[in-house]
């Protein structure tokens, strides 16, 4: 035994919904590097070596069921890292409410113990969420799937902006009930990575702070660069880390709130909701 191992995952089930390509692939590659036992869940094929693939479809309940049964307990880290794009049909329920209802499906079989951790992978669209708690407090009241979707239709909130809105104030709002349980939930936000679905939306993905990485000279992040934290945030090392968003951006929201970049000061204020 050694202080370091507290950063590794030795004799732990790591589950990584998202986790065929982008950052939930590198996070299961990293995963399994770090002594877990991995299992990805995904739509896509799964094509890591080592670790059980099973096929999810978040859009539907009944496969979100289905792979949780395939899956089993116990899980001891659920990496939700499964997303996107606006324009994909069934947005809402892939990347928000599809997440929650995997979790509410492990919580209600005990396939979750005491000592695990749930981390997400949010978005600067999931920034300042505070200004719109009130709001986003009435999905988060929902207490099912299929409710939840009749919300998100009604309210015509069916967007990235939106889902990555609801992800964070979950975050911070489940902070304090899933730790009475023993479980921490945390996020990162990470900057502009180069994985596919940023290749698919490169102009606007990959060109945001773009100004800024040339002024520090560093290029977008790669999908490992965001895996370590998130890998972090749901290691032992991480122990009294829960509830927050931890921003990977390489400083580009802190430059601009702070002026230091100015540049940057009006978008980070806006998605930050700050004056």
């Amino acid at each position: 035994m050694s202080l370091f191992d507290a950063f590794r995952f030795d004799g732990k089930r790591v589950l990584v919904v998202g986790g065929a390509t982008g950052m939930g692939a590198a996070a299961a590659e990293l995963a399994l590097d770090c002594g877990a036992e991995v299992v990805v869940m995904d739509y896509a094929d799964v094509r890591l070596v080592g670790a059980k693939a099973i096929h999810v479809n978040l859009a539907q309940k009944d496969s979100i069921d289905a792979a949780v049964d395939a899956c089993g307990g116990p899980v001891h880290a659920l990496l939700s890292c499964a997303g996107v794009a606006d324009g994909t049909p069934g947005i809402e329920r892939i990347n928000f409410i599809g997440h929650r209802h995997l979790i509410d499906r492990m919580l209600g079989a005990d396939m979750l113990p005491r000592g695990a951790s749930i981390g997400f992978i949010s978005s600067a669209a999931g920034l300042g969420w505070e200004k719109n708690l009130a709001e986003l407090q009435g999905l988060l009241d929902t207490p099912d799937f299929d409710q939840a979707v009749a919300w998100v239709e009604e309210h015509d909130k069916a967007n990235y902006y939106w889902m990555k809105q609801a992800m964070c104030a979950y975050v911070s709002s489940h902070a304090y009930p899933l730790l009475k349980r023993g479980i921490r939930i945390n996020a990162i936000c990470p900057g502009p990575t180069d994985t596919p679905l940023a290749q698919a939306n490169k102009e606007m993905w990959l060109g945001f702070g773009a100004d800024y990485r040339k002024e520090v000279g560093v290029e977008a992040s790669t999908p490992m660069e965001q895996a370590y934290p998130l890998l972090f945030l749901c290691s032992d090392a991480a122990s009294v880390i829960n509830g927050i968003t931890l921003v990977t951006d390489a400083g580009y929201m802190s430059s601009g709130i702070t002026g230091s970049f100015p540049n940057a000061t009006a978008i980070a204020k806006a998605l930050m909701g700050r004056n």
